[in-house]
């Protein structure tokens, strides 16, 4: 009688160490790319930030940009190698509070001696002009300039979510005539660019009494963004089941109960986006600012820092740093607090 041939089992230790290979090999290229990627995104900021806590000596600061890079580069490597060897570890905590030592030695030694504020002056003193800076006489102070551009921000971030809301929402529920001609304009709207208008733009605002507003100003950039964001949001009111909508109308809620308090939750995420995306674009706006604004009592960072860089006698680059830093930090603040929805955004009634 012929005996079944046996089959021979897997070696499973093998596999098991050919799959952990494969993973770090994966996860190792995969970090590798990552790195490349993000070092001409991320060695500017630290090169900015480094650059306004130094002097203005150009042997110094070039020392301190790449002794600054070298302790970034050793915390990046060690947190990656704690990262992939977490696993391993038996005090995590103590690894990462070890790592953190040595970059604070490491700042303290190589970094702590040559910093200094001086770039930071024109927070405390405003009359910059007479400490070495020659146009700077002729601005405002920097906080005029901060309060001018978060209102400036502020406002069109409301004009446009307020406006957008329930046009979006009506474009997505209801139907009438012409609607499929409205999405297509929207469509053109956001397509055609905004700078050849500028000049059309500059004489409406002058017969209008709004030149050299920053009413006007507002309103312009408002306008423009208005297509983006209905036609952003409609996908995201498309994106709720009608069901929801009706279940509430059934309940006895009026159509404005049920889009205030069931509809705008389902879409929180869509909404602070655009929020967002709306406060950067009047944040960081600079041509329609410098064309329209005339009088720099009214000047935005845009502008200042603007000015600050044109500097006739020499720019002050260590300058230029700290007011491009105090220029992000808002914007750093905003992230910070709008990343959660910004990251998790979804459409429809399923919160991501």
């Amino acid at each position: 009688m012929l005996q079944a041939d046996t089959v021979p089992s897997p070696d499973w230790t093998r596999l098991e160490r050919r799959g952990i290979v494969n993973r770090a090999g994966f996860l190792s290229a995969l970090i590798l790319f990552l790195t490349i990627v993000s070092i001409p995104i991320l060695l500017p900021y630290l090169w900015l930030l480094v650059k306004s806590l130094t002097s203005s000596d150009g042997a110094v600061s070039r020392l301190v940009l790449w002794h600054s890079t070298a302790i970034a580069g050793v915390g990046y490597l060690g947190a990656i190698g704690l990262a992939l060897l977490a696993d391993r570890l038996r005090r995590p905590a103590v690894s990462w509070a070890v790592l953190a030592m040595v970059i604070v030695i490491l700042s303290a030694i190589f970094l702590v001696p040559h910093l200094s504020f001086d770039n930071y002056r024109f927070l405390w003193n405003p009359d910059i002009a007479k400490i070495g800076t020659n146009r700077m006489d002729l601005m405002p102070s920097i906080w005029s300039a901060l309060g001018t551009s978060l209102v400036f921000a502020i406002s069109q971030t409301a004009i446009v979510t307020l406006v957008a809301t329930p046009a979006a929402y009506a474009l997505s529920r209801f139907a009438f005539a012409g609607r499929e001609n409205i999405l297509r304009g929207l469509l053109l709207l956001h397509a055609f660019p905004a700078l050849a208008l500028t000049v059309a733009i500059f004489i409406q605002l002058y017969y209008m009494g709004l030149l050299n507003n920053l009413v006007g100003v507002v309103l312009v950039l408002s306008a423009l963004e208005l297509p983006f964001a209905i036609f952003v949001l409609k996908g995201f009111f498309d994106g709720v089941p009608w069901d929801i909508e009706m279940s509430a109308v059934t309940d006895g809620a009026t159509r404005f109960q049920a889009f205030r308090m069931v509809i705008l939750p389902q879409i929180r995420s869509g909404l602070i986006a655009v929020a967002t995306f709306t406060f950067l674009r009047g944040w960081e706006e600079y041509v329609f600012v410098q064309t329209l604004l005339i009088e720099k009592n009214q000047m935005t960072m845009s502008l200042y820092l603007f000015f600050v860089a044109q500097d006739h006698m020499g720019a002050d680059y260590g300058m230029i740093a700290a007011v491009g830093i105090v220029y992000l930090l808002p914007v750093l603040v905003l992230y910070i607090f709008t990343q959660k929805y910004i990251t998790q955004m979804s459409f429809g009634g399923i919160k991501g």
